[in-house]
């Protein structure tokens, strides 16, 4: 029969460490969780801090006085305890000397009952007593020959040292203070020895007195000094906590008060109690909040007028257009049967009626952004199309000024949902002023896509654009060159109209340039309406530009437009777009 063997028992698998480590770690967690929250309070309360400092400052120095009160105490009751003991030791002293002084030699039969009777007597006269004042009589000269004797009968050798019993021997008073157990538990003594003279020689005479009492009297003082400091620093702490939320309360009040002002709020105002500091402040504070919406108010009517003659004056201005527009188109159609004169004031005034109604078009589309009945009409478009056609329509100007117009577009389509109208004009303004700029060089446009996004980027290799100017493009009627004429006969609002309608799709309209370099703009718009832009497929920089740190693919200077708020990020562009906050 064969027996398998018999298993033996499985080796047990320690957990502490680990469990130890997972302990530590929750504790180290909720530490520096509550160091946070102590961190974030004492930076956002004042008075927190203020209270905090009282305390501190308060204790130490109150802790500081309780301790040379204290000491102080115990000092003088220390002191008290010996010039009682000095007195009896003195008297002791002298009587003792009394009593030896009728013996001549130390080995008298009865001179060691008489040292027996001197100190029971200086003791107090009863030997079996266990507490209170030990006395005793050390003769070291003559040992073997005189006994010590102390009463009450204790063992004192811890108490007397070997220091003091030998300054004693020396002829010489010595005091010290000794802790022993003589009693019930351990007790300091002030133990004094005094030098006997007799006529036989010399014998020492010590005196341990208990301090009990002065320890239980300077324990009393130091409790209530101690107490009657804690009292005091509660008290300066709750006196500093009340001070502060007198001054703080309406510091805060204040502050609320101004956030509901920045959030158009503009009706509110602090309640002025008093007249003192706070109350001046809170007074002058309403003063200014008052002078402030007057202010507001009043630019917000004249913003009001301003938008509305602009409406009102574009309105009106179309009947009497129309009619010199009907007038001008027969003038120009009848053209070459005028004078030559004749003829060319009739093409001049067929151009500048082009120019006066597109400038009374985006007029309207300005009056209708800023009284904020713009209406975006997002629909999926594909957007290769779309620059195609812009390109074409663009063909004819680019050729008269002698620029070309270059593509670099997926051959797939490029859905997004946007407003075809509002994107194709952008593309126009855009591709518009790189002809106008381009100084008879190539103009590209590019188009790129991801997920979340998409791009298009309008490079020109013209005159450029200072450092600043990237910011004051999309300003309206702005031009970088007041003397230089328009070959467009642009109205000075294109590229406003396009960063309103790029705002209106929640995208970003941006812009960089370098003089001598070109300029390149860059469309951004997301590809669901109403979704977050974070990234951008297209970088801002091209990549031939030469950046004054680096090499043209080192990064790139992000010179961020009005799209986003106007912010300048610099550093390393990364290789497919720029990432940036959402403007408004």
């Amino acid at each position: 029969m064969t027996t398998s063997p018999t298993p033996g028992p499985s080796p047990t698998v320690t957990r502490r460490p680990r469990a130890g480590r997972e302990l530590w770690r929750v504790l180290a967690g909720r530490v520096a969780r509550l160091a946070g929250g102590m961190h974030h309070t004492w930076r956002r309360s004042l008075q927190v801090r203020v209270v905090t400092i009282t305390l501190v400052t308060s204790s130490l120095l109150v802790g500081g006085f309780a301790y040379l009160i204290a000491d102080k105490i115990t000092n003088i009751l220390v002191e008290n305890a010996e010039t009682d003991v000095r007195l009896r030791l003195n008297s002791g002293s002298d009587y003792a000397a009394k009593q030896f002084s009728l013996y001549s030699q130390a080995q008298e039969a009865q001179l060691q009952d008489t040292i027996d009777g001197t100190v029971n007597y200086l003791a107090g006269g009863d030997p079996q007593q266990t507490s209170g004042v030990v006395v005793g009589i050390i003769a070291d000269e003559y040992t073997g020959i005189i006994e010590p004797r102390f009463s009450p009968d204790v063992e004192v050798g811890p108490l007397i040292s070997r220091e003091l019993r030998a300054t004693v021997a020396g002829g010489n008073i010595a005091s010290q203070i000794r802790t022993g157990r003589l009693a019930a538990g351990p007790t300091k003594y002030l133990v004094y020895g005094s030098p006997v003279p007799t006529r036989f020689g010399q014998v020492e005479l010590y005196y341990l007195v208990p301090l009990t009492r002065q320890a239980a009297t300077a324990a009393d003082a130091r409790a209530t000094v101690v107490a009657t400091g804690a009292a005091l620093v509660l008290l300066l702490g709750l006196l500093a906590a009340l001070v502060t939320r007198l001054v703080v309360t309406p510091v805060r009040v204040a502050a609320r008060t101004a956030q509901r002002l920045s959030a158009g709020l503009l009706d509110q105002r602090m309640v002025v109690n008093g007249e003192d500091d706070l109350a001046l402040l809170a007074a002058s504070f309403n003063q200014m909040a008052t002078n402030l919406q007057r202010q507001i108010l009043r630019l917000e009517e004249m913003s009001r007028l301003q938008r509305r003659f602009t409406s009102d004056v574009s309105h009106e201005l179309r009947t009497p257009l129309t009619t010199v527009r009907m007038a001008a188109d027969l003038i120009f159609a009848e053209r070459d049967e005028f004078d030559p004169a004749v003829a060319r004031s009739a093409e001049l005034l067929q151009a500048e009626l082009d120019r006066f109604e597109e400038l009374l078009t985006d007029l309207l589309e300005i009056s209708r952004f800023d009284a904020g009945f713009a209406m975006l009409d997002a629909e999926p478009t594909d957007l290769v199309p779309v620059v195609h056609r812009v390109a074409d329509r663009l063909a004819g100007l680019a050729e008269r000024v002698g620029v070309a117009i270059e593509l670099d577009v997926p051959e797939a389509p490029v859905i997004a949902e946007v407003d075809p109208r509002r994107v194709e004009r952008v593309l126009r303004n855009l591709v518009g002023n790189a002809v106008e700029h381009g100084e008879a060089k190539p103009v590209l446009i590019t188009l790129g896509h991801d997920q979340t996004a998409v791009a298009i980027t309008v490079r020109d290799h013209g005159v450029g654009l200072k450092p600043g100017e990237e910011k004051l493009v999309f300003n309206r009627f702005w031009r970088a060159d007041p003397s230089r004429a328009r070959q467009t006969g642009g109205t000075g609002l294109g590229l406003s109209i396009s960063l309103e309608d790029a705002r209106l799709h929640g995208g970003w309209l941006e812009a960089w340039g370098a003089p001598g370099q070109g300029a390149q703009f860059r469309l951004t718009l997301p590809a669901r309406a109403g979704d977050r832009l974070t990234t951008s497929p297209l970088r801002l920089v091209p990549g031939d530009a030469a950046l004054p740190f680096g090499g043209p693919r080192d990064g790139g200077l992000l010179a961020i437009g009005p799209g986003t708020g106007g912010a300048l990020a610099v550093g390393p562009a990364p290789a497919t777009g720029d990432r940036a906050e959402v403007g408004s």
